[in-house]
């Protein structure tokens, strides 16, 4: 099984060795259909590699004659960084198989010289990674998809599948592919639900391109969108806050993806859902500022629960 970035290398090298290929040929080495062959040619020829097609029956895909890549020159500093950035890829589950990541750093490790790829090993064998375990990878496929739809401005078709089980069908424009804390997001207008909405990749049963392309807009914040939709997420309790704190303070403390933070003249309000009463009573009572609970009444007993805790705790052994 070939990983996304690995299907595009092995097509342009594939490419290379032969006068021509056809779509059928390609799509039986790369184990893709012709249509994903496709969408693998765009992307080279976006990459400025000049890759020409004969359409008809008969029609292949070329390297335009005469045509040779220039070697690629890394300095220390750069070969540092690409050891790195694929050793934390690997270790964040971004390249699917493991093999993808291998593959790249033998390639590169191999052309280094000995005594940079010495020093480069040693950085590589002596590195310890602690980031926590990622979320299992969504289709290759979907995330290609999805990538091209978002370089190309055009609208795709999305079959998805709630939390809660639910099946729905929409056309959705997507501004941007999000990989956060181990889950992989896409945000977008939705044509659905006629706003920005957040969609998990892992969640998504099938994706495909149309022809009617978007604008998305100016400067928009793929990240912080998805946060503040995380932080919106229902769950059993609506909990509503006062915190007497300013907003800085409070946005410095709590996360983006817990909860939304307003400033009034009375302090900050902050507003999340959650499924356990006693752990926002933990976190609460961390925050180190007066509040007043709004609702619900029932985590007004959690957080005095928690107090009596902490007050057996501290005189335990005294």
């Amino acid at each position: 099984m070939y990983h996304p970035t690995t299907r595009l290398l092995t097509a342009l090298e594939l490419l290379q060795s032969r006068r021509q290929l056809s779509g059928p040929e390609l799509a039986d080495r790369l184990e893709v259909n012709v249509r994903s062959v496709r969408r693998y040619i765009t992307m080279l020829q976006d990459l400025g590699i000049p890759v020409e097609g004969e359409r008809g029956r008969y029609g292949a895909y070329r390297l335009r004659p005469g045509f040779k890549l220039p070697p690629l020159m890394f300095s220390e500093e750069e070969a540092l960084a690409l050891v790195l950035g694929l050793a934390t890829a690997r270790r964040l589950g971004l390249a699917e198989p493991a093999l993808a990541a291998e593959g790249a750093l033998a390639k590169i490790e191999r052309v280094l010289p000995v005594a940079l790829r010495e020093r480069v090993q040693a950085v590589q064998e002596s590195l310890v990674l602690a980031l926590s375990a990622p979320a299992p990878m969504p289709n290759s496929e979907l995330v290609v998809t999805l990538g091209v739809a978002v370089r190309q401005k055009r609208q795709v078709w999305l079959r998805y599948r709630s939390w809660a089980g639910e099946e729905t069908e929409r056309t959705f424009n997507p501004y941007s592919l999000v990989y956060r804390e181990g889950r992989w997001y896409t945000v977008g207008y939705c044509q659905l639900r006629e706003d920005i909405r957040v969609f998990r990749l892992d969640r998504v049963i099938e994706a495909s391109l149309r022809d009617e392309t978007f604008t998305s807009p100016a400067a928009f914040d793929a990240l912080g969108h998805v946060e503040r939709a995380i932080a919106r997420t229902p769950g059993i309790w609506h909990v509503v806050v006062l915190l007497k704190t300013t907003l800085a303070e409070a946005r410095g403390q709590i996360p983006p993806a817990l909860a939304t933070l307003e400033e009034t003249e009375n302090g900050v309000i902050m507003r999340c859902y959650v499924n356990q009463l006693e752990w926002i009573a933990h976190v609460l009572a961390g925050l180190g500022c007066p509040l007043v609970i709004q609702q619900p009444d029932e985590l007004r007993l959690a957080l005095a629960e928690h107090a009596r805790h902490l007050a057996q705790w501290a005189e335990a052994g005294a």
